[in-house]
């Protein structure tokens, strides 16, 4: 696992929006009432944010990233870099950062491009951006991160259509020389990558006639080739050996006091990994925020959803230092140390 750390960036605003549409699973009609209720209780997904066929991860994004710019009164043509995080682009091609640049009314001048990742995305993206600001001295830049996975899960299949949320995130960041340094630890094992996979519909494997025709895989499991097939044992497995690995590497490699951190917020997997992997770490709940109730799990967008959702009254009004970790599809996992210090962060945005 790689430690590293980036001077001289701060976080200045985060920002989230949501699709207006709700979902609860209390109504879902793959899964009997017996079945609802052990669900709910293990995974803490009560409810999940749907957006419609029109809207995809780039509109949401779009408006919380238009949202943090008007409040934080940034001029548009001052922003230098534009990073994409995201496995629900527009298109195959080109980059959906070089639509969010026109729609943004960024200057031409902008740095854009896309990283399609999932569940760690937003560390990724954060080491991405930070260390090419940091190296290259351009002064703004914008990290937004979100996914659209209703698109992509099929509604048949119960182990995933329950558990998977839409969501769209803008993070800007600004250098400053006096900035703390953000402290970094990421790490990857391709080896697990069938582990959350679309199998068609990429270079690998061609979409054709045959990826849309749906299999049955055991009751209540419903997909076609084109739809995301997720195998919650490892996952899980996987889940709770190396979130808590990553966090001890990222806490030991730069001799930071546990104690001192005022929040760990986690990437919103599945309530139990969550309270399993706080466990591991001897975190008090209070220290450990979660949204999967709410919002169920947004991929790349949960870690700034649940600061936005749980905590945007503390980041606003007091400095925090934070931990957040995201693991999963790939396989890959990040981890990071960072300190706020009264950013912009608006209330949830729904549309």
């Amino acid at each position: 696992m790689a430690n590293f750390s980036i001077k001289n960036v701060a976080i200045k605003g985060i920002s989230a929006c949501v699709p207006k549409n709700i979902e609860s699973n209390i109504n879902y009609p793959y899964l009997t009432c017996d079945e609802i209720e052990k669900f709910i209780s293990a995974t803490g997904v009560e409810q999940r944010r749907i957006a419609p066929p029109d809207v995809c991860a780039s509109d949401l994004c779009h408006v919380a990233a238009d949202k943090l710019l008007n409040d934080l009164q940034w001029d548009r043509n001052s922003i230098d870099v534009l990073v994409f995080v995201s496995q629900t682009p527009d298109y195959l091609l080109p980059t959906t950062s070089t639509i969010l640049q026109d729609r943004l009314n960024l200057s031409t001048q902008c740095v854009c491009f896309d990283i399609p990742l999932g569940c760690s995305g937003y560390v990724y993206g954060l080491s991405v951006i930070t260390a090419m600001m940091s190296a290259s001295g351009l002064k703004r830049g914008l990290l937004l991160v979100g996914d659209t996975l209703s698109k992509l899960v099929s509604p048949t299949d119960k182990s995933t259509a329950p558990l998977f949320g839409d969501g769209g995130t803008a993070t800007a960041l600004e250098i400053g020389e006096t900035e703390s340094p953000m402290l970094f630890n990421l790490g990857t094992d391709g080896a697990g990558y069938k582990a959350i996979i679309i199998p068609d519909g990429g270079c690998r494997n061609l979409a054709k006639t045959a990826s849309f025709i749906s299999k049955t895989y055991e009751e209540g499991v419903e997909r076609n080739d084109y739809q995301m097939a997720l195998d919650g044992m490892e996952v899980f497995s996987f889940g709770i050996t190396q979130a808590p690995k990553t966090v001890n590497s990222l806490l030991d490699g730069f001799n930071i006091n546990k104690d001192a951190i005022d929040y760990f917020v986690f990437h919103q997997a599945n309530m139990k990994m969550n309270k399993m992997i706080a466990k591991k770490l001897k975190l008090p709940e209070d220290k450990v925020p979660m949204s999967l109730k709410y919002f169920g799990n947004t991929s790349s967008a949960t870690i700034p959803l649940t600061i936005v959702a749980q905590l945007h009254n503390s980041m606003r009004m007091e400095p925090q230092r934070m931990v957040l970790c995201g693991f999963g599809v790939g396989l890959s996992w990040g981890a990071v140390y960072l300190e706020t210090n009264r950013i912009l962060c608006p209330q949830l945005i729904e549309i």
